[in-house]
C-alpha cells in the first residue's frame, strides 16, 4: 500500500481531498439537495411512466438505493462514483501513457471541482450519466483497437446513457467516427468488412436499446416518442431570437411571439418555463389547435427562415461554457441552482419537503458550518476554469490532426473519442439551453482527451526509475572500477565532479581549462563516465583526471550523486560541478567558492540570469524564468536560476541531501539543500553554448513537463511530507557549525 501511494501520491492526495469535500457536502445538506427534477424522478420511480420531461434510466438506479437507505443513501453512492470515476480515469489515462502527474491532472476536475460535488448531492442522474460516460470510454480505449464484441458493448452503454439523459443519444456519433478512424481501418479495402462489423455492432445495439425504450412508451402511452416534453425547450430557443415582422405567422403562431422587442428579449429559460410552463399562456387558442401544436409550427417557421440566427445564438451558449469564471448571463438558467447555499434550496416549492420527509426520512435541513466551508470554496475558485477546458479541447484536436509527434503516437483516435463526444454533448446541449449544468461532461471528458492529446505531442515519457538508496548495484559497480584504476579514493580539499555520458569530442578542451588550484587549494577532477559508449573515459584519464565508469547509462543525477559520495569518501571537503560540454567558465571556480570559504555560505550556485548566457533556445529562456519563479514561490526564496549546472558546496551536504532522480536533477538538489537550512547563495556567472555534441536533455516541452515534476514532488517530499529532519545524518561546516538536514 505504501509504494502504491508513493507511485500515485498526487492522485493520493486529489483523492483525499476530494472526499473531504464530498464528506461536508454529505452533512451540510440533509438528507440531500433536491431540485425541481428530482421530485420527478422520485414520483416516477414505481411507475416508470415514460412520457415525463425526464427519461426513466436514472429510476432504475435510484429506486433500489431508496429502498435501502433513503436519500441519504443515494447521495453517499453517487458521491462514492464521483472519486471512483476519478480513479478510473487517472486509470485510464495511465493505460495510454499519460505521464502519472498529467493524469491525475485529468481526473483532478472530476475529484474537485464544487459543482461536480454538488450535483452528486443532488438526486439528479448527473452522476450516473458521467458514469456510463465514463464506462463507454473504457471498453473502447482501454484495451487497444475494440474489436466487434467490444463495440457492441458499446453501443449497449450507449443506449443506456440516453435512457439516462436524452441528450445521450447524441454520443452515437462521437463513438461512429471512433470506430471508422481507429486503426486506420478505413484506408484499406480489405479491412473494410472488419470495420463494417464493429460499426455495425455498435450501431446495432445501441438500436436494440433505443428501440426497446421507444417501444415502451409506445406500449404505455400509445405514442411512438422518446420524451414526454413538449419541446418547449426548442420554443424557448426560438423565441429569443425570432424576427416576427419577418415570418409568414398565422392567426395561431403569432400568439408565440413574444412582446418585446428583438434585442431585449428574455432568455430561453424564461420563454421556456415561465411563459410556455403558465397554464394561462398565450391565451385563448384558435378552434382545433393546441398549444404544444402552435409552439412547434412557430419554432419550425423560425429555424426554417432564420437558420443562421438560431445556430449563431446556440453557438454563443456553447461557448459560454469555456469562460474563465463561472458567471451566468441575466438570460440564463440561473448559476444559483448549481451552487451550495447557506439555507435549504427550493423550500418555495412544497414539494420539496414532502419529498424529503417521504424518501429521506427527516425535514430538508443545512448545517451551517460545513455549507459555509463550501460555498467559500465553491464560490473563490473551487471550480474547473473555462479556459482550461478550452485549452485541454485544442491540445486534443492538435493531436487528432497529426501535429508534431502525435503523428506517429498511436493516439490520435484515442483523444479524438472525448474531445468528439465532449463538443458534441455540449453543442446539443447549447442547441436548446445553457445551464452550468449541462456543461459538468466536460470534466469528464475535456481534461482526459486534453491529457491523451498532451502525450501524443510530445511524445513518451523520458523520466527513469526513481533511484534507490546510495549505493545501489550500479553504484557498487561503478566504485570497483574505480579501486581497479586508482585503488581506495584520496583526493584533494576540492574535487570538481563532471558527469559525462558521450562526451568525447568536447570533455578534453575542459579538463584541459581546468584550473589545477583554487583559492590556494589543490583541485582533483572527477570524472563520471555514465556508461558512455565511446572513449570519454580514455580522454579523460589522459588528461590526468580520475575516472569512474558506471556500467550502464543511468542520467545526469546518477552520476553526479556518485560522485558526491566518492568525493567526500575520499577526504574532499568541497565539491564542485561543472558539464563536460565547455558551457560553463571554469576560470570563475574561485568566484564560486570564495563564500564557502568566507564562510559566509554553504551552498553556491551560479545564475545565468545575474551574469551572462549566450542563449540558443527561445523555450529553454521561457523555462529558466518560469521555473524560477516556481521555485521561489515553493521556497518563499528569491531564486533566479534553478538548472545552472556550475556549482558549489560542501562535500558533507553534497552526500546529505536526498537525491532520488536519476535526471532533472538540478531543482531536486536545490530545494533539497534549502529545506536542510544550508545558506544558498547565487552568483553572476556565464553560460555558453554548447561545445560539443549534443544535449541529452529530449525535447523542450518533455523536458520542461518533467523538471516540473521534479521540483514539486521534491518541494512535496522536503516541505510537507517530512516535516522533522531524519536523525543521524549531518554535515559540519568549515566553522563547526552543526546543521542538521533532511536527507
Amino acid at each position: 500500500m505504501k509504494k502504491v501511494l508513493r507511485t500515485h501520491w498526487l492522485l493520493a492526495i486529489l483523492l483525499a481531498a476530494g472526499l473531504v469535500f464530498r464528506v461536508l457536502a454529505t452533512v451540510a445538506y440533509r438528507p440531500a439537495i433536491i431540485y425541481t427534477d428530482s421530485v420527478q424522478y422520485l414520483n416516477n420511480m414505481e411507475d416508470l411512466k415514460p412520457d415525463q420531461l425526464n427519461p426513466i434510466g436514472y429510476d432504475f438506479v435510484l429506486r433500489p438505493l431508496v429502498d435501502l437507505g433513503g436519500l441519504t443513501l443515494v447521495v453517499i453512492v453517487q458521491h462514492l462514483v464521483g472519486l471512483a470515476l476519478g480513479i478510473a480515469i487517472y486509470a485510464l489515462a495511465r493505460r495510454l501513457g499519460v505521464y502519472r502527474w498529467l493524469a491525475a491532472l485529468a481526473a483532478a476536475p472530476l475529484l474537485l471541482d464544487a459543482y461536480q460535488v454538488q450535483i452528486e448531492q443532488n438526486i439528479m442522474a448527473e452522476t450516473t450519466f458521467d458514469l456510463l460516460l465514463v464506462g463507454i470510454l473504457w471498453t473502447l480505449l482501454g484495451w487497444g483497437k475494440p474489436g466487434w464484441k467490444r463495440a457492441a458493448l458499446a453501443g449497449l452503454l450507449l443506449g443506456a446513457a440516453f435512457a439516462v439523459r436524452t441528450i445521450g443519444l447524441a454520443l452515437i456519433v462521437a463513438t461512429v467516427l471512433y470506430l471508422v478512424v481507429v486503426g486506420s481501418a478505413w484506408r484499406h479495402r480489405k479491412t473494410w468488412p472488419q470495420l463494417v462489423l464493429r460499426v455495425g455492432s455498435a450501431v446495432a445495439c445501441f438500436t436494440l436499446v433505443f428501440g426497446a425504450y421507444v417501444g415502451y412508451f409506445h406500449a404505455e402511452t400509445g405514442k411512438w416518442a422518446i420524451s414526454g416534453a413538449e419541446n418547449q425547450v426548442l420554443y424557448g430557443r426560438t423565441a429569443v431570437v425570432a424576427d416576427c415582422a419577418k415570418l409568414p405567422l398565422n392567426e395561431g403562431t403569432r400568439l408565440f411571439c413574444p412582446t418585446e422587442p428583438l434585442g431585449q428579449r428574455l432568455g430561453v429559460d424564461k420563454y421556456a418555463h415561465n411563459h410556455y410552463g403558465d397554464p394561462n399562456w398565450p391565451g385563448p387558442l384558435p378552434p382545433g389547435t393546441t398549444k404544444q401544436q402552435l409552439a412547434e409550427e412557430f419554432s419550425a417557421l423560425v429555424i426554417r427562415h432564420q437558420p443562421f440566427d438560431v445556430a449563431w445564438a446556440a453557438f454563443k451558449d456553447f461557448l459560454k461554457g469555456f469562460a474563465p469564471t463561472r458567471t451566468t448571463s441575466p438570460d440564463d438558467v440561473p448559476l444559483d441552482r448549481w451552487q451550495f447555499q447557506l439555507s435549504y434550496p427550493n423550500l418555495s416549492d412544497p414539494n420539496t419537503a414532502k419529498a424529503a420527509e417521504k424518501w429521506g426520512g427527516s425535514a430538508p435541513h443545512v448545517n451551517h458550518e460545513p455549507a459555509v466551508i463550501l460555498r467559500a470554496y465553491q464560490l473563490n475558485g473551487g471550480y474547473t476554469s473555462g479556459l482550461a477546458l478550452g485549452f485541454a479541447v485544442l491540445i486534443a484536436l492538435a493531436a487528432v490532426a497529426g501535429l508534431g509527434r502525435a503523428k506517429k503516437s498511436g493516439l490520435r483516435s484515442a483523444a479524438l473519442l472525448p474531445v468528439a463526444a465532449g463538443l458534441i454533448l455540449l453543442l446539443g446541449s447549447a442547441a436548446f439551453e445553457f445551464s452550468w449544468r449541462y456543461q459538468l461532461p466536460g470534466l469528464v471528458l475535456f481534461p482526459l482527451a486534453g491529457a491523451i492529446g498532451l502525450r501524443a505531442l510530445l511524445g513518451a515519457d523520458q523520466g527513469r526509475p526513481a533511484m534507490a538508496d546510495y549505493p545501489d548495484p550500479v553504484d557498487s559497480e561503478a566504485l570497483d572500477d574505480f579501486r581497479e584504476r586508482h585503488g581506495e579514493p584520496a583526493f584533494a580539499p576540492l574535487v570538481v565532479v563532471i558527469a559525462a555520458y558521450n562526451e568525447a569530442g568536447g570533455i578534453g578542451s575542459v579538463l584541459a581549462n581546468m584550473p589545477k588550484t583554487c583559492a590556494g587549494l589543490p583541485v582533483d577532477v572527477l570524472v563520471v563516465v555514465d556508461g558512455a559508449e565511446d572513449d570519454t573515459a580514455e580522454i579523460a584519464a589522459a588528461q590526468g583526471a580520475f575516472v569512474c565508469v558506471a556500467p550502464r547509462n543511468r542520467g545526469q543525477g546518477a552520476a553526479l550523486r556518485l560522485g558526491y559520495h566518492l568525493a567526500a569518501q575520499g577526504g574532499a571537503e568541497y565539491v564542485a560541478t561543472t558539464d563536460a560540454d565547455a558551457q560553463y567558465d571554469n576560470s570563475e571556480l574561485d568566484v564560486l567558492l570564495k563564500p564557502i570559504l568566507d564562510g559566509q555560505a554553504d551552498f553556491v550556485t551560479g545564475s545565468r540570469r545575474l551574469g551572462a548566457e549566450d542563449a540558443d533556445s527561445r523555450l529553454r529562456w521561457v523555462g529558466v524564468r518560469v521555473f524560477a519563479t516556481l521555485a521561489s514561490i515553493l521556497t518563499r526564496r528569491k531564486l533566479t536560476d534553478t538548472s545552472f549546472g556550475f556549482r558549489a558546496m560542501r562535500a558533507g551536504l553534497a552526500c546529505a541531501v536526498t537525491l532520488r532522480e536519476p535526471q532533472y536533477q538540478s531543482s531536486e538538489l536545490l530545494l533539497g539543500v534549502l529545506a536542510s537550512g544550508a545558506r544558498v547563495v547565487e552568483l553572476p556567472m556565464t553560460m555558453r553554448r554548447r561545445g560539443d555534441g549534443s544535449s541529452k536533455k529530449g525535447p523542450g516541452l518533455v523536458y520542461g513537463a518533467n523538471y516540473a515534476r521534479v521540483m514539486t514532488t521534491t518541494w512535496w517530499r522536503e516541505y510537507v511530507a517530512r516535516r522533522v529532519p531524519r536523525a543521524g545524518q549531518v554535515w559540519r561546516t568549515r566553522t563547526g557549525r552543526t546543521a542538521r538536514t533532511s536527507g
